[in-house]
């Protein structure tokens, strides 16, 4: 695997990598619908040319697959939305509840906090400034902001997916077009398909699976006495789109609700325990069986980069951290200079 000698190279590359992840940060509104929508173009490609093969003209296809893909998510969005305004609606009294709850933990929290001042205050003698306390934006005003830039960007990303459905490989064509050599078109060819079959055979697999994971979180729910177990399964369902940061939310999530369902500890664990269980099935056997021999990364790398790109894009960037990552692995894979970066990417191949 050749390695890079010249520091003039790595310099560059350093100050385009910087200058590429600085405006991807301030662009994030543009950034994110668009790579949204080519990771749902390569999960819905497979779709079109279903259609392409009956002969359905390509615009009504394309049209077709995009309402029944968003219809789907308004319609879970909508079934939702019902126990969510529910919880939401008992928050003043659940908050009491978990104050009662968690009273010792609190009431040992406010003792350290109490012995702290007192050790605070006889270190200094000088007179303490009057707090100052600064005020944000009013509720409201946040969540209209944030709703706004959501329909946005969700109309966004539908309108490109649907010119990128209808185009089909255009943008490949005209990229290998360009290219001077024939083994560079070839190269392009081959990255582009292994892109395509991979990450959409990823995507495709890891929402069968997180699907199974919310059906057998809802069951437990309901098994266990937890109201709402189609909330939970749901949630369930759409933080396991997130690997390791979602688990242990939903784990989180579960744990509060349990607090405030019932009255003992044990029950109140006992949701996040089958949980925890479940994802602890579905990552130790389901997972690697399904994708290791296709889908191997560096699981500390896959770590740093669900932590990076949540700091850069919040949900969104955890949800495709994973997806580019691999992106980055396969192209690394065919172009030879890259080869050493391509192979610290990837994971060791269980037996």
């Amino acid at each position: 695997m050749p390695l890079p000698q010249n520091l003039s190279v790595l310099l560059l590359l350093g100050i385009f990598s910087l200058l590429f992840f600085y405006t991807l940060y301030f662009t994030s509104e543009i950034a994110i619908p668009i790579i949204m929508a080519f990771m749902l173009y390569l999960v819905l490609q497979p779709s079109m040319r279903l259609f392409n093969k009956v002969r359905v003209p390509k615009p009504i296809a394309a049209l077709l697959i995009i309402s029944v893909f968003f219809g789907g998510l308004t319609v879970l969005a909508v079934g939702v939305s019902g126990p969510t305004a529910r919880w939401i609606a008992k928050a003043p009294q659940s908050l009491s509840r978990l104050e009662e709850r968690l009273s010792n933990i609190t009431r040992m929290t406010k003792m350290i906090q109490r012995a702290g001042k007192e050790v605070e205050k006889t270190m200094t003698d000088e007179p303490t400034a009057p707090a100052v306390s600064l005020q944000g934006p009013p509720l409201t005003t946040s969540l209209f902001s944030s709703t706004r830039t959501m329909v946005i960007g969700v109309l966004t990303t539908a309108v490109l997916l649907f010119f990128l459905l209808v185009s089909g490989n255009l943008f490949l064509r005209r990229f290998v077009e360009i290219l001077p050599t024939l083994h560079n078109k070839k190269q392009a060819v081959e990255i582009s398909n292994e892109i395509e079959s991979s990450v959409s055979a990823y995507l495709l697999t890891i929402t069968l699976m997180n699907a199974g994971v919310g059906l057998a979180t809802g069951i437990a729910t309901y098994l266990c006495g937890l109201s709402d177990p189609i909330l939970w399964g749901c949630i369930a369902f759409l933080l396991n789109y997130i690997p390791i940061l979602g688990p242990l939310a939903g784990a989180a999530i579960l744990f509060l609700a349990g607090l405030l369902s019932f009255d003992t500890i044990w029950q109140a664990l006992l949701p996040t325990g089958l949980y925890l269980a479940i994802h602890i099935i579905e990552g130790e056997y389901i997972t690697p069986l399904l994708l290791a021999r296709r889908f191997m990364l560096n699981p500390v790398l896959v770590t740093i980069a669900l932590v990076f790109w949540y700091w850069m894009w919040g949900i969104a960037g955890a949800v495709l951290a994973v997806p580019m990552l691999a992106t980055l692995k396969i192209i690394c894979d065919r172009i030879r200079p890259l080869a050493a970066l391509g192979h610290f990417i990837g994971a060791e191949a269980r037996s």
